[in-house]
């Protein structure tokens, strides 16, 4: 199971430290937000975790069947509306967000048709595609230390 630690950086505003079992970083949000832009944001995050594991995927998924991808690169963009301005959302939910992940996939090599339309169904089975799109529960508990 990954496990990270995000943890506040008393001197800051928004700025956490970040670390994992081999990596460190520091997140914050922009000086427009009241952040000090020392990193990425989460939404940045969030954003670049399916950016990157489509990418995987499709580069692992093409040389495992011999097609001849050359390179790949993932766009993806977050967007949020209320469901007040959607035509296809539930009338009587009215204010409900409604979270969208804009994903541009651009393929280069040789390849058939076929071949990119098979791509594009590997990268929906992506681990963190599959992880955003799952009914996922948040399991908190707090601690309190002295």
């Amino acid at each position: 199971m990954a496990k990270v630690i995000v943890q506040s950086l008393s001197a800051y505003t928004h700025a956490m430290l970040v670390t994992s079992e081999h990596h460190g970083f520091v997140i914050d949000e922009p000086v427009e937000d009241g952040g000090n832009d020392f990193g990425p944001t989460p939404y940045e995050l969030l954003t670049a975790a399916l950016g990157g594991c489509t990418a995987m995927t499709i580069q692992l998924y093409a040389r495992r069947k011999g097609y001849p991808l050359e390179e790949v690169a993932v766009e993806v963009e977050h967007g949020r509306s209320y469901a007040k301005d959607c035509s296809d959302c539930v009338d009587d939910q009215p204010n409900v967000r409604i979270e969208t992940l804009n994903r541009r996939i651009v393929v280069r090599g040789p390849l058939s048709d076929e071949q990119r339309d098979d791509l594009l169904r590997v990268a929906q089975r992506c681990p963190v595609h599959r992880t955003l799109e799952a009914d996922a529960r948040i399991l908190d508990t707090i601690e309190l230390v002295h």
